[in-house]
């Protein structure tokens, strides 16, 4: 599933620059540019379908935790990433308070940004896969994933978003553990690349791996979602 993003800054070139880095990123697109508080009210007036806002909290017609608040008291529960030059510790507080999910500070590279992206996209993908009525263990990695690693990424370079998403709905969804043949025969990937997303699943406590014996020569392995 694609996650659509508003864009919410001022800045010309800024936004240009928001926009561009969205859509270098897998399992994104761009849903749009606003350049203050009024332009995105009237987008997600017009637009449902929006997922995910890059908010600065700079505007020319107001601050961004006003805009936030707005938003929230009109019933629009999309997800926010503050991306923003404000560093006052107020400002986070309050920021976190009204359910902004990550704060990037301005100035950052493409690779902080992606970082960012993927860490979302980690969420909402064990978001997606959860049953309706989750357990404790699920939501710690659901918000855990929102945490920011050593690195600042959740994802290893050259992982998909997208594939992780139908990974883990495949072993989410599945009464027996699978190998890495049969989920790439699932999800329609080669097996060497199932299996790295099912180990980086695996490192990260979603899945257990045990050996698969029955067949001749070296035993299989298996992965179940832990459950």
């Amino acid at each position: 599933m694609t996650v659509r993003v508003l864009v919410v800054e001022d800045e010309a070139l800024a936004a240009e620059a928001h926009a561009a880095y969205t859509a270098r990123v897998e399992g994104f697109e761009v849903a749009g540019i606003a350049r203050s508080a009024g332009d995105a009210a009237r987008h997600l007036a017009t637009d449902s379908r929006v997922d995910l806002i890059l908010l600065d909290m700079h505007l020319p017609d107001g601050h961004g935790l006003g805009l936030l608040q707005r938003l929230r008291a009109a019933g629009h529960l999309c997800d926010v990433i503050a991306v923003t030059s404000a560093r006052d510790a107020d400002v986070v507080r309050h920021a976190v308070a009204q359910g902004v999910v990550l704060y990037l500070i301005k100035p950052f590279t493409f690779a902080t940004f992606r970082g960012k992206l993927e860490q979302y996209a980690a969420y909402r993908a064990q978001l997606e896969a959860a049953d309706p009525e989750v357990i404790q263990d699920e939501v710690d990695r659901m918000l855990g994933s929102l945490r920011t690693t050593a690195t600042g990424k959740v994802l290893p370079k050259g992982m998909s978003a997208e594939t992780l998403t139908q990974v883990t709905r495949v072993l989410r969804d599945s009464p027996a553990a699978l190998s890495a043949s049969e989920v790439a025969a699932v999800v329609g990937t080669s097996r060497v690349t199932a299996r790295r997303y099912l180990e980086h699943l695996a490192e990260i406590g979603q899945l257990e791996r045990q050996p698969r014996y029955g067949g001749s020569g070296r035993p299989e392995v298996e992965y179940r979602w832990t459950r």
